[in-house]
């Protein structure tokens, strides 16, 4: 097991992209459910990657799927929060992508949650791998967080 370490700043993130909470996000406890933070990091990101042109939803011949999802929480969100999630990519491969996604409160700097997960490039209709071409390229390598 890994050991954990604290939750990351704003500036360790390349791109934001804010997200009002709904009140439905909330559970019996008082606070946004877990399955909530996933459907943030997908949003944060696909938004992303539609409004740079690399992901047509509808009708591209590629699209990227999801194989492996996590999640660290480190402080409480809840309705009507807004959210603000940083995106980075940590690992860039030939049809595959790590991001990391750092869930922001409100103004805080400190992240409440951070996951991370991973693209596969495929095929629409085959659902195969197939390389970045170079635009998703270049889009993603604009996300690489430094070392």
């Amino acid at each position: 097991m890994t050991e954990r370490t604290g939750p990351s700043k704003r500036a360790d993130y390349k791109v934001f992209r804010a997200i009002g909470t709904r009140w439905s996000d909330n559970d019996t406890y008082g606070h946004m459910n877990n399955v909530i933070h996933y459907s943030l990091f997908d949003t944060a990101v696909n938004a992303f990657l539609v409004e740079k042109g690399v992901l047509d939803i509808k009708g591209g011949a590629e699209i990227f799927l999801v194989v492996e999802t996590g999640c660290r929480y480190y402080a409480e969100m809840t309705f009507p929060d807004v959210v603000t999630a940083g995106i980075r990519v940590a690992k860039l491969g030939n049809s595959s992508v790590r991001y990391e996604i750092g869930l922001f409160r409100n103004d805080d700097e400190t992240a409440a949650a951070e996951g991370f997960f991973v693209h596969v490039n495929v095929d629409r209709l085959a659902r195969r791998p197939v390389q970045f071409g170079h635009a998703a390229r270049s889009v993603l390598e604009l996300l690489i967080a430094q070392a």
